[in-house]
C-alpha cells in the first residue's frame, strides 16, 4: 500500500529531524586558496548545538560554509562515536568512510574510521568499489552504529575504503547516499530504508534546503518543514521506481527551446553542484550565453551576468527558472564562470543531472513511500 504523506508532510512536522549542512568550496575552486581551506576546517570542526522548540523533536547542527557548492553534514559512526563529515547524496546509495586501513596518500588529509576503537563494529569481509564522476574507492563492508543529528541506525552496513582517488582536498571525509537501495554497490541496506524499517521516522520523506547564506542548509528526515519554501509543492512522478530521475518536458531560454526537444531525462542530484547535460545540447547553451572558454570552463564578463537570460527547465509542465546570478560563479580573481558541465559520456536517452544549482532555488522533497518527488519555490 501506498503510504499517504500528502497531507502528513506538514502534519508530522513536529517529528522532523533537521540536519544542518554546511556549504564548501569545491577543489576546482580552491587549488590557489589551499591555505585558507585547511585553516576554514580547523576553526569550524564539528561541533553539535541541539536547538529546539517545546513540543518539537526537530535537531539541528548550525554550521557555517565556505561560499561554494559542496554541502556537507556531520554524522558518528561507532561506539564510542566517531565523527566524520559527509555530503548527503541523493545520486548514490551507499555510506562510505575512509578506513585507517586506507593506503591512498590523501586519506590521511580526512577522518578514518578506527574499527578497533569501535565496541559495535562488525566485519563483513565483503570487496566493495565504487566509482563517482570525479572519483573513485575501493574497500570492505563492515557494520556499525551510525548517528545522524538524534537519529540512530544500529547495526549499519557501510563501507570502508582503502583505496580511494580524486577526493584530493575535498572537504569531506565520505558519502552518505540517499538512493534507492538497488544502487548500492556494498549489498547492504541504505541508511534511510533501515532507519524506515525500524519506525525512527514517521513518514518515509527526507527533503533538503540547500542556501546560499553562510548558514541554514539543512536536510530534515520524517516529513517537511514548511517555513523552507513558500508556495504549493509541485509533485513529479519518478519515470521508474529505483533512481531519482523524472521526466523533463523542456529546457529553454528566452522563450525558445535550447534542449530537450522531445522531453528527457532528469536526475535530481543533492551530490553534485552543477547543472550537467549532453556536451552538444551544453555547448549549444555556452554560445547562446556568448561564454568564452577558459581551460576546461567558460566564463563571461561579470558586468554582462545582470543581462544574461534564465535557464528555464520545465518539468511535470512546471517552470522552473534559474537565472543567470544563479548559474553563474565569481571566482577570487573576478572572473565570472557559468556552473554548467558538459557530460562525456554519451547515451541513447538525452539525461541532465540537476545539482545544486538548481536546489539552491528549489526545496526538494523525496517521497519514498510514493515514488516521487516535490519540488517547491526555496524562501
Amino acid at each position: 500500500m501506498k503510504w499517504l504523506v500528502l497531507l502528513g508532510l506538514v502534519a508530522f512536522s513536529d517529528c522532523i529531524v533537521n540536519i544542518p549542512l554546511r556549504r564548501v568550496k569545491i577543489m576546482r575552486k580552491t587549488r590557489s586558496e589551499k591555505n585558507m581551506l585547511n585553516k576554514f576546517l580547523k576553526e569550524h570542526a564539528y561541533r553539535l548545538y541541539q536547538t529546539s522548540s517545546p513540543g518539537s523533536n526537530i535537531a539541528t547542527h548550525p554550521l557555517r560554509n565556505f561560499q561554494d557548492m559542496v554541502y556537507v553534514g556531520n554524522i558518528t559512526i561507532g561506539t564510542p562515536p566517531q565523527e566524520f563529515q559527509v555530503v548527503f547524496d541523493t545520486g548514490s546509495s551507499d555510506l562510505w568512510v575512509p578506513s585507517v586501513f586506507c593506503t591512498s596518500p590523501n586519506c590521511s588529509s580526512h577522518v578514518m574510521f578506527r574499527h578497533n576503537e569501535s565496541s559495535t563494529y562488525q566485519p563483513i569481509r565483503q570487496i566493495f568499489s565504487i566509482e563517482y564522476g570525479r572519483g573513485r574507492m575501493k574497500g570492505v563492508v563492515g557494520r556499525d552504529t551510525v548517528r545522524i543529528g538524534d537519529l540512530v541506525s544500529t547495526d549499519q552496513p557501510l563501507g570502508l575504503s582503502m583505496e580511494q582517488s580524486g577526493f584530493e582536498g575535498m572537504p569531506f571525509d565520505g558519502v552518505l547516499g540517499l538512493n534507492y537501495p538497488n544502487l548500492s554497490f556494498t549489498g547492504g541496506i541504505p541508511i534511510f530504508d533501515n532507519l524506515k524499517n525500524h519506525g525512527a521516522i514517521s513518514e518515509p520523506v527526507f527533503a533538503f534546503y540547500l542556501s546560499n547564506k553562510p548558514e541554514g542548509s539543512v536536510v530534515m528526515f520524517g516529513g517537511v518543514d514548511k517555513s523552507y519554501y513558500q508556495g504549493a509543492v509541485n509533485w513529479v512522478p519518478l519515470i521508474k521506481v529505483g533512481d531519482w530521475r523524472v521526466h523533463m518536458d523542456r529546457i529553454s531560454m528566452e522563450g525558445q527551446i535550447v534542449a530537450c526537444y522531445s522531453g528527457c531525462e532528469a536526475l535530481v542530484d543533492t551530490g553534485e553542484s552543477s547543472i550537467i547535460g549532453p556536451r552538444r545540447l551544453v555547448n549549444k547553451i555556452l554560445r547562446f550565453l556568448g561564454a568564452k572558454p577558459r581551460g576546461s570552463e567558460h566564463y563571461v564578463s561579470c558586468s554582462a551576468v545582470n543581462t544574461l537570460p534564465s535557464i528555464d527547465f520545465t518539468i511535470n509542465g512546471i517552470n522552473y527558472p534559474v537565472p543567470a546570478q544563479a548559474y553563474t560563479i565569481k571566482d577570487s580573481s573576478g572572473v565570472c564562470y557559468i556552473n554548467l558541465e558538459a557530460d562525456p559520456e554519451s547515451t541513447s536517452v538525452e539525461t541532465w543531472i540537476l545539482g545544486d544549482v538548481f536546489l539552491r532555488l528549489y526545496f526538494s522533497v523525496f517521497d519514498r513511500g510514493n515514488d516521487r518527488i516535490g519540488l517547491a519555490q526555496a524562501v
